[in-house]
């Protein structure tokens, strides 16, 4: 069993994002005493995968799951019932809201002290490549994720808890640099066996995942910062993933499935058709997703199924990227650049692929694409495709915002543009900008 995390920063109740993150405990060694040990830095970066895959990474996909209609709220606790209203019903101290906030900058936080003291403390330097690496690559989803749901947001924590507030395009970037810094750092470093076997978690693929985080983060910040070099990046780092290989946030009896938890209480359901009105009969990943079911969510009694795919099970591994995003990166590049016929095949790869084609045993079992072919209608079939697709991978509410399909006052298929800032980020933070209307 690899270490875990026991000595600090795992403190239910740390306000985290612009404020002050010290709180002493007077029975537990000081930060910088566990920061200057070997065995202090081991920890915090095992640490730091367990927190994101079992704490973080729930909020990412579930709150805003429920903003994009993918799930529907299944209980009667007003934060769901808020978050699935929507739109001015969604208030700024919102339990969810402040999760999705807090959590990531928790990871922000440990990514950041994990970069700020591993150089000072002896150990292998492919084990402090490694560590490196797999901080500013933590650092770098808790960014992204932290963009797709906010219009802005400090890139950093500040001891002094007024850290600035930055648009969100500039998240995008700073997230592109933190994956190329980690990709260059193991090119030049290779990672030591000791940090193979010691620290990094079983079945995520670091290198593969690094090169598919780029390609991600790279398309979001050409699209919003108007920028062909970042689509270009883009798809260099698309090119580059082997999509053959998985990588995954592993879970066990100790650290379990969070989104198979929140679901097997009733707090959330798959929506009907995967929550999209854009679905294909016939599509064979709607069964990969889902079973079929009779039920009513309550109270909104919104027809609802039963969870399949990666979260039915408490122990079931959660995929970090899935093949079909990449290849779904590469289309919408070519789309953007006007690479017609480029998009096309790489949109009929997702859509004919069958499920023994995919590592994950994802398959559409689609006819090839068949409508129109100008920009605007090609970049709806990849919507399609990515909410088929990418079911509950984080990504919807961006995809919908990104890809321009109906949003506030129209509350059907996305009830927020972006989320307000938790009231307690504000008491706090001077800098924190209005919250904006939907």
């Amino acid at each position: 069993m690899k270490p875990r995390l026991y000595l600090l920063l795992l403190a239910a109740g740390l306000s985290i994002g612009g404020c002050d993150l010290d709180i002493p405990n007077p029975n537990s060694p000081s930060e910088n005493q566990v920061l200057t040990t070997r065995d202090g830095i081991f920890s915090l970066a095992v640490g730091l995968q367990q927190f994101y895959a079992g704490t973080a990474l729930e909020t990412a996909i579930l709150a805003t799951g429920m903003s994009s209609r993918e799930v529907a709220a299944n209980s009667t606790f007003l934060n769901l019932i808020e978050l699935e209203q929507g739109g001015t019903a969604l208030p700024p101290g919102n339990a969810n809201v402040v999760a999705m906030w807090s959590r990531h900058y928790r990871v922000i936080d440990m990514a950041g002290q994990l970069i700020t003291h591993a150089p000072n403390v002896t150990m292998a330097e492919g084990t402090r490549s490694g560590i490196l690496a797999l901080a500013y690559l933590y650092k770098a989803m808790a960014l992204g994720n932290l963009a797709g749901a906010f219009e802005q947001l400090p890139l950093d924590v500040q001891a002094d808890g007024k850290a600035p507030f930055r648009p969100r395009s500039q998240a995008y970037t700073q997230a592109v640099a933190l994956c190329e810094q980690a990709r260059d750092l193991l090119i030049t470093t290779p990672v030591s066996s000791e940090f193979t076997s010691k620290i990094l978690v079983a079945g995520f693929n670091l290198t593969n995942t690094i090169q598919a985080r780029l390609a991600r983060y790279s398309l979001l910040a050409g699209v919003y910062n108007n920028d062909n070099t970042l689509l270009n990046k883009a798809l260099t780092a698309a090119n580059a993933v082997n999509l053959t290989q998985t990588s995954v946030h592993p879970y066990d009896a100790r650290t379990q499935n969070p989104v198979f938890t929140q679901i097997s209480i009733n707090n959330y359901a798959p929506r009907d058709s995967l929550g999209t009105p854009l679905f294909e009969q016939g599509d064979g990943r709607i069964a990969f997703w889902t079973a079929p079911s009779a039920t009513l969510s309550n109270p909104s009694r919104y027809p609802i199924e039963s969870i399949r795919g990666f979260f039915d099970s408490s122990t079931k591994s959660i995929p970090v990227f899935l093949p079909g995003e990449i290849r779904l990166i590469r289309a919408e590049v070519y789309a953007r650049l006007g690479q017609t016929a480029n998009a096309v095949a790489e949109i009929n790869a997702v859509r004919t692929k069958q499920a023994s084609q995919d590592p994950y045993g994802i398959g559409a079992n689609l006819p090839p694409y068949s409508g129109p072919t100008t920009q605007a209608d090609l970049l709806t079939e990849i919507y399609r495709q990515r909410c088929a697709e990418l079911y509950l991978q984080g990504l919807r509410f961006e995809d919908s915002r990104r890809l321009n399909r109906p949003g506030p006052p129209n509350l059907t298929e996305r009830n927020r543009n972006f989320y307000p800032y938790p009231q307690s980020e504000r008491d706090n933070n001077p800098n924190t900008p209005p919250d904006p209307a939907f």
